[in-house]
């Protein structure tokens, strides 16, 4: 059990039925009236993220989070199937399961499948994926320290806005988190 007055973020806890994963928190003592605690939590199966204020001593359940290593195969469809690098066992899951999360994941990629209570419920690609451009406007000479960019499309299908001296074929290293352009690779 964690108190409302212990939440820090990144912890996940049980709140009516749902995962919840902590976004921000605030603790608020004002002038009149009893402390409380500010929080911004954000729903891990839906995605939705809701404002809700907590007494500094209510409780809650921790919610333990597995994180398995899985190698993304291939997608069938709308099916999206993975296999465990251990144990050979294979785990398919949808688009809304995914939210996104592959959109920088190639086939035989190693990700982390999240599940709670045995419950597949999403997935977090690694931190950095390394892509190569399959469609790009042509860059001009002498481009090389401007902070202009360009769309390009990389061999996953997502867009990544890169500098104007990269070119098609070129290989870049990509943050899966924010979609950001780092450096050539």
């Amino acid at each position: 059990m964690i108190t409302a007055g212990e939440f820090r973020n990144g912890i996940t806890m049980e709140y009516e039925g749902n995962i919840y994963t902590i976004i921000e928190f605030q603790h608020v003592k004002p002038g009149k009236g009893a402390a409380f605690v500010r929080t911004k939590i954000k729903n891990l199966k839906t995605g939705a993220v809701i404002e809700k204020t907590f007494r500094p001593n209510e409780k809650m359940p921790k919610a333990h989070i597995d994180r398995r290593d899985m190698e993304y195969l291939y997608a069938d469809g709308d099916i999206f199937h993975f296999m465990d690098v251990e144990t050979y066992e294979q785990v398919g899951l949808t688009e809304d399961q995914l939210d996104g999360a592959l959109k920088f994941v190639k086939e035989n990629n190693i990700v982390k499948i999240l599940s709670h209570n045995g419950v597949v419920f999403g997935v977090e690609p690694p931190l950095f994926a390394e892509l190569l451009i399959t469609h790009t406007e042509p860059g001009f000479k002498g481009d090389t320290s401007s902070s202009a960019t360009k769309p390009a499309v990389v061999e996953t299908g997502a867009t990544v806005y890169v500098p104007l001296f990269v070119e098609i074929d070129d290989k870049i290293k990509v943050d899966t988190r924010t979609g950001e352009y780092l450096s050539r690779a």
